[in-house]
């Protein structure tokens, strides 16, 4: 009679409830309700407490607070009716948390209820404590737990091995307590006790490893439990849809991979019932595909035999062919996982792998695409790499990037020979221009480069290719570069046909071609860049004089051009005229440039100047980036590592070698008329900043250019050093920062440490093609007051949104009042603020000193 006054009340306000047309009326319903089961809950009436908390229950679930009622479920817990322990210990479940002080009340009840001889009340007591459990709760309750697991009642030692289960996972360490009565269960004839009994094993091996050895002797019976569940009949109990107890044998299944890693007895006595699940189990339903897929990840971690995997990468390969996109996903996700191990087992799905690349589900795309790149090898490349550039050109944006480089990648790998090889990352460029890293575009020039037999086939196909098309900003900066560097070599093969089509490369139609991409619709600043440099280039490799004056034109066009670099690099060139006994020189080939290894970032990682790029050392100075320039050969000291991107993006600046010796300098004087050779010490920087510091060629050469933020390089240099020549010709060196006179307040920058007469300052500059980089230059004085500093060493850390690239410095010696540099780059990508923990260490007077300071932010003018 009470249950149905119970639900009686219960259902008049979930009417209510519904009745209410706005969330106002609803709050009311709510609250005069709460006030009504306070003001019974104070009264204390036992008869209206059942009907009150169910009550408050619903009230709860509808998101109102209900905390006030956790006293009375405490009450309803300790009643002897077996309804009022259920909803109190219901309300328990959902009112209280480990963290609420009443549930210290709790643990008395539930350890009279554990010991209660009704095998429900156990039940509930099992059940509240699995999920309500803290840790001193676990600690007070686990004797009883333990008890309960060797009951004679099936039911509560299934309960029981759950909430084992649960105390596991909140108190790792009580795992001990279960060992021996856990091994029972998996004896166990009941299927309830024995999936909770290999759950609870399997718990304890993953979350303590050395348990695996203790459980491994359960290996046979394992196996006999799933061998039969497989050669079961039908059992009506345990039949989901035509197989026995599928969750059962997922469960053995999970808990005999586990137990047979690194054991080759283990996995012996597992490679027939494996075999046996592998080619008996339903297909054609989800329950059979769970266990064929678990057996897949048995047969593939354990030491199976090799016929076993090829059985197992086969399931995996009709799975592909299934409509549903969830099993079909799980497929592909583990071959990938798999391909390293059985190569050329995969290989046989190859076709239907190359099929989901054109599936609609993006998901399934993406993990097809990682398995065919996978798939790549010498004898496959040629069909993959086709089936992947047809990919690319419908493929999604996400992709690009990510498949141009790993194309890249493959193609260097396994091309079989270099004319291949050009023509796929011709194709490449010509589909996905757009999305192709800096690597890849400076791989490409190497390959040119490096080819000599193939360079008039290349400059050929590109010229095509910018004729059709100048849209992929890719293609236009390969072809523009490589065109501006073998422009003679594709006059001289005359004309081609490219398609079907006649191609006629006059020198005018080269000029034509590069002047149309510099007025298109498409150019850029550094498209801008490229042109004009492939035409200064060309001036010296075309002979028609129309196509010199036309040249000379567009050069003169752009020295007012109101982008700097464009305006001073067409200024540069076109002083460059005036020169003609050194230009051919200046403009000689470049040499080869050295391999350059491609780091893969990934689909959707940002094209920053930092990523992907070798670390940069010593720095070249400028007589020896002008001495390559203009073919003069210097002694390679081979400990150069130049960023990848300056060879895209300089592409006149030649292989950057460190001086030989003093007579570069001296050969330098000679060409431009100085016989003096005055002593200079070799300066490094940062290849893409490099500084106009003391004893540098401009100083040399008599220029009084200041220091700047980001100054050209390269060719960039000659044209200004060169347009310099017409005021003065000097023959003596005026270095503008080794000056024996330096003061400290003469040094530029912001102090970062001075102690014992070394002076740091930082001299920071945003980079101008990238303003998360930010360029900052070390500078090393030493005032004289201690002597002479040796073996310096900086070190400097910035914090975690931020990454750092350090140069080495330019003398680890530090002379009384003279300057030594070091460049630093940071790539701040969330524009936080720099912040720099140095370290410097040094010798002074043969005593080493190792010194710490801390600098930042800069202040906001500073870049």
């Amino acid at each position: 009679m009470l249950t149905m006054l119970t639900i009686v009340r219960w259902i008049d306000l979930i009417k209510a409830v519904r009745a209410c047309k706005t969330a106002a009326e609803e709050r009311a319903v709510i609250q005069k309700e709460s006030a009504n089961i306070r003001t019974a809950f104070k009264n204390e009436n036992n008869d209206t407490r059942h009907a009150n908390v169910a009550k408050l229950l619903y009230i709860h679930m509808l998101g109102y607070p209900a905390h006030f009622g956790q006293m009375e479920c405490l009450k309803l817990v300790a009643s002897p009716k077996y309804a009022d322990k259920r909803l109190g210990y219901l309300g328990i479940m959902l009112l209280i948390d480990e963290k609420t002080e009443v549930l210290t009340l709790v643990t008395n009840s539930l350890k009279n209820d554990l010991n209660h001889n009704n095998m429900y009340i156990v039940g509930l007591a099992l059940c509240t404590l699995g999920n309500i459990s803290s840790s001193e709760m676990a600690r007070d309750l686990c004797a009883e737990v333990e008890k309960l697991l060797g009951s004679s009642n099936t039911y509560i030692r299934k309960k029981a091995a759950l909430c084992a289960l649960r105390i596991i996972r909140r108190v790792p360490e009580l795992h001990e307590n279960f060992m021996s009565r856990s091994k029972s269960l998996l004896n166990d004839r009941s299927h309830g006790v024995l999936i909770t009994g290999v759950t609870l094993v399997t718990e304890m091996c993953q979350q303590y490893p050395e348990n695996i050895e203790v459980f491994r002797k359960a290996v046979p019976l394992l196996v006999r439990h799933l061998k039969n569940l497989a050669s079961a009949g039908f059992s009506p109990e345990h039949d989901v849809t035509g197989v026995t107890d599928p969750f059962l044998q997922v469960k053995i299944l999970r808990l005999l991979r586990i137990l047979a890693q690194n054991d080759p007895e283990a996995s012996e006595a597992m490679n027939d019932i494996l075999a046996q699940v592998a080619t008996n189990t339903e297909s054609t339903k989800n329950v059979g595909n769970s266990i064929l897929y678990e057996t897949v990840l048995a047969i593939m971690d354990i030491q199976s035999e090799a016929g076993l995997r090829v059985l197992a990468v086969n399931i995996l390969g009709k799975f592909l062919t299934n409509r549903d996109n969830n099993i079909r996903y799980v497929a592909l996700e583990t071959l990938n996982k798999t391909v390293g191990i059985e190569t050329q087992a995969v290989q046989r799905h190859r076709n239907i792998i190359l099929d989901c690349l054109r599936d609609g589900d993006i998901s399934i795309r993406r993990r097809a695409l990682e398995l065919s790149f996978a798939l790549i090898n010498e004898g496959n490349v040629r069909v993959l790499t086709r089936e992947l550039l047809a990919f690319l050109e419908v493929a999604d944006t996400e992709f690009k990037q990510s498949m141009t480089t790993k194309i890249s990648l493959a193609a260097e790998r396994f091309a079989p020979n270099k004319r291949w090889h050009i023509d796929t990352m011709l194709r490449m460029l010509k589909l996905a221009g757009n999305h192709v890293r800096e690597e890849v575009l400076a791989g490409f020039i190497r390959l040119v480069a490096q080819s000599g037999d193939m360079q008039q086939y290349t400059v050929q196909k590109l010229f095509a290719a910018l004729k059709r098309d100048i849209s992929q900003e890719g293609l236009v900066l390969a072809g523009v570069w490589v065109i501006g560097e073998y422009g003679d070599v594709l006059i001289d093969g005359g004309s081609f046909e490219d398609d079907d089509t006649q191609m006629e490369p006059t020198d005018a139609a080269v000029v034509g071609l590069l002047d149309s991409i510099l007025i298109g619709p498409y150019a850029n600043q550094l498209t801008r860049e490229y042109v004009l440099t492939a035409l200064i280039k060309l001036s010296s490799r075309l002979s028609d004089y129309s196509s010199q004056e036309k040249i000379k034109e567009i050069l003169n066009k752009h020295t007012i051009s109101m982008e700097v670099e464009i305006q001073q690099r067409a200024v540069e060139y076109t002083n460059l005229f005036s020169f003609d006994t050194i230009r051919p020189a200046v403009l000689e080939r470049m040499p080869v440039p050295e391999g350059r290894t491609i780091i893969e970032t990934g689909g959707n990682e940002p094209n920053s100047p930092i990523s992907g790029r070798a670390a940069s050392k010593s720095g070249p100075s400028d007589q020896d980036l002008l001495l390559d320039l203009m073919g003069v050969g210097t002694a390679s000291s081979g400990g150069v590592a130049e960023e990848v991107e300056d060879i895209v993006k300089s592409p006149v600046t030649a292989t950057r070698t460190a001086p030989a010796s003093q007579n570069n300098v001296d050969l330098l004087a000679d060409i431009f008329g100085s016989n003096d050779s005055p002593a200079t010490q070799p300066q490094t920087h940062s290849p893409s900043t490099p500084s106009y510091g003391g004893n540098s060629l401009l100083d040399l050469l008599g220029s009084d250019q200041p220091s700047s933020p980001a100054p050209p390089t390269g060719l960039d240099s000659l044209a200004g050093l060169s347009s310099s020549l017409n005021a003065s010709s000097p023959t003596t060196s005026s270095p503008s920062m080794n000056s024996a006179s330096l003061a400290q307040e003469s040094i530029p920058g912001y102090q970062a440490y001075t102690k014992n007469g070394l002076l740091i300052h930082l001299v920071p500059s945003r980079d101008r093609k990238n303003p998360a980089i930010i360029n900052i230059q070390v500078l090393f004085n030493n005032d004289g007051s201690q002597g002479t500093i040796t073996g310096l060493q900086f070190q400097a850390a910035v914090p975690k949104s931020q990454r750092l690239q350090m140069a080495t410095a330019s003398n680890t010696t530090i002379e009384p009042s003279v300057t030594e540099k070091q460049m630093m780059r940071i790539n701040n990508p969330q524009q936080t603020a720099v912040k720099l923990r140095l370290r410097i260490s040094y010798v002074l007077s043969g005593q080493k000193i190792d010194d710490m300071a801390e600098y930042g932010p800069f202040p906001e003018n500073a870049f």
